[in-house]
Parts: structure tokens; C-alpha cells; sequence
């Protein structure tokens, strides 16, 4: 499982800019080695290991992933389904998939805890034994959610990390300002992990009822816009449905404001364009607490991207991949 990892980080770990690349290469050298986040890194060794990475992936580059062998039975390593039959009874989880820019990411865990829901199944992971260098923290398949404890402790670190090096005054600092982060970092760790766990849970579940409505023409449209802005702006626009068909509702619900904050100092940049309202109502938000101010955003919102949604679909229905610069073009014209 831990070749395959190797094989997607071979083919794609180069595309990240070059400060997030060193920084992301440093955690994963973190995690590979077993050293917590309060550990010195001794610099020579994390270069020598960093070297040696890379030849790895260059002999990689052009690999196949290779199938998983399980007690004599061998899998396709994206038939998630099956290997996780398969590892049943062993208090293991699995999960491969495609993420942005059809990236595939791959990992095994230990299962933490399963839930099953009338709509959907969550599967909480704790430590990971295999990953690759992106991590996400959760995905979803097959109305299976999957949500990776330690990697969203990981990316809640990464995230820190950056925040320090100039300390804005911004939802991000204002989430961070919530735990003792400076007196003890693995107890605050813990806790906003946690925390925002829910948070996570909630945007998949987003994601689960926005890709029932979506359906299957949304994914294809996906695939002939890999690697275009014009799927930055459609995944913004499905992640901005989601959220308020689920994650908004659900933050107004719990009345937590770190999570709040959290949530806002998350957003990608793309995301922040295409709804510059929702900064509008968090700043009311910090100034009166009024959590119904979240909900009221979520209802205005659901019924807006719905529309955006089904008319990039038509477009793309007309145009294929050529559709790519209307796309982009209709999802900017249709800023809420």
C-alpha cells in the first residue's frame, strides 16, 4: 500500500510550490520517522532523507500502482469495498481515491470507530500506516466517509506552523487563540482535533447530498477539467453547496466559534472569490455572535449554487472539455 502511496507522490509530489513542498517533505518526514510535532529536526538528516525521497520517485515516475495482496487474494488498489472486506476483523481501514487535479491518494489506518447512518457510513481512522505526501484529511466513496484522525492533527499543525511565521490577525489565528497552543501544544493539538472533526464530518456529509444531486455528469465534467481554473471554480462551487446544504446549518447547530473561525480561515482562495458574502456575514458574526446568521447565509446559498450548479452542468453537456473558459467565466459572473 505504502508503493502505491510512493508511486502518486512520484507522479504528483512535484506540483506543490516550492516553500509548501519543503514544508509538507518535512511532516512527512515527521510522521515516516515516528517523532512528535515538538521534536527538533536535525537538518542534515531531513536533507539526506529528502534526497533520497526523490530518486525513489524519479524510478517511479512511470510506474503503475501495483494491486493489493490480501491473505493470498490480490485487489484492484481502488477497490476500496472489496479490501476493506477483506481486512475486516484485522481493525484496519483503507481508502484510495481521486482528490483535486485527479491526484490519487491511498491510505491504511487504524480504525478508530464506524458509524452507520441511514444516508451514509463514517469511518473514523487513528494512526496511519501507509499515506502519501497530501493526506487529505477526509474523502468520501461509495457514501463512505472517511475521516483520518492524524491527518487532520497534521494539517491543524501545518496550518499552525504557517500562522506563526508573521501571526495575522485572522480567522485562522482567531481558531488557534481558542487552545493553550503556547503553554501545551500536544494537549491544544488534541483538543482542536477533536473539535473539528465534526467540522470535517459535516462538509462530507455536505459533500454526500450535494453529489446525490449533482450526479454522475458533475464527476465527468471534473475529469475533462483537470488541472483548469475552471475546476477550481466548479470544485468551489459544489464545496460551497455542501456547506450550506450541511456544514453551515450544522456550525449554527453547535454554536462553537472556534470551529467557526476555523471554517472561515480554511477557505481556499477560490472558494473566498466566488462567495465574498460569506466573509461579509462572518465579520457580523465576530460583532454580535448571532449563529442564526450562518444558517440565514446557508439557505441564501443553497438555492444560488444549486442554480450555478445545473447551469455549468448544461454547459458542459453543449460544450465538453471546450467548455472549460465559459465555466469559469459563469461561475465568476455568479458571485453571491
Amino acid at each position: 500500500m505504502q508503493h502505491n502511496c510512493h508511486i502518486s507522490d512520484a507522479r504528483h509530489g512535484s506540483e506543490y510550490g516550492l516553500c509548501t513542498y519543503l514544508m509538507k517533505m518535512r511532516e512527512y518526514y515527521r510522521w515516516e520517522k515516528g517523532l512528535g510535532f515538538g521534536d527538533a529536526l536535525v537538518k542534515d538528516e531531513v536533507g539526506d532523507w529528502l534526497s533520497a525521497r526523490e530518486c525513489l520517485w524519479a524510478e517511479l515516475a512511470e510506474s503503475d500502482f501495483v494491486p493489493i495482496a490480501i491473505d493470498g487474494r490480490v485487489y484492484d488498489p481502488f477497490d476500496v469495498r472489496s479490501i476493506n472486506q477483506a481486512l475486516c476483523g484485522l481493525g484496519l481501514v483503507y481508502s484510495g481515491g481521486l482528490g483535486n487535479a485527479g491526484r490519487p491518494h491511498f491510505f491504511l489506518g487504524e480504525m478508530e470507530r464506524r458509524e452507520c447512518h441511514s444516508d451514509f457510513s463514517l469511518v473514523v481512522s487513528g494512526r496511519e500506516l501507509a499515506r502519501d505526501l497530501a493526506a487529505p484529511p477526509a474523502m468520501t466513496r461509495d457514501e463512505v466517509i472517511f475521516v483520518r484522525r492524524e491527518s487532520l492533527r497534521r494539517m491543524l499543525w501545518e496550518k499552525l506552523e504557517s500562522w506563526r511565521w508573521n501571526r495575522p490577525d485572522n480567522a485562522m489565528g482567531r481558531a488557534f487563540s481558542c487552545y493553550d497552543f503556547e503553554q501545551d501544544l500536544d494537549t491544544a493539538l488534541a483538543a482542536m482535533t477533536d473539535s473539528e472533526l465534526d467540522l470535517v464530518r459535516l462538509h462530507e456529509q455536505g459533500e454526500c447530498k450535494a453529489g446525490d444531486w449533482l450526479g454522475e455528469g458533475w464527476n465527468q465534467m471534473l475529469l475533462d477539467l483537470v488541472q483548469t481554473p475552471a475546476e477550481l471554480a466548479a470544485r468551489a462551487v459544489r464545496d460551497h453547496l455542501a456547506d450550506c446544504l450541511v456544514t453551515l446549518p450544522g456550525l449554527a447547530d453547535m454554536d462553537r466559534p472556534a470551529s467557526v473561525h476555523f471554517y472561515m480561515g480554511n477557505l481556499g482562495a477560490m472558494r473566498k472569490q466566488l462567495f465574498p458574502g460569506l466573509q461579509t456575514v462572518y465579520e457580523r458574526w465576530v460583532e454580535s455572535g448571532d449563529a442564526g446568521l450562518l444558517a440565514q447565509a446557508a439557505v441564501r446559498g443553497v438555492d444560488h449554487w444549486q442554480q450555478v450548479a445545473s447551469e455549468m452542468l448544461a454547459l458542459h453537456a453543449s460544450q465538453g472539455a471546450d467548455a472549460a473558459p465559459a465555466l469559469l467565466e459563469l461561475a465568476e459572473n455568479n458571485r453571491l
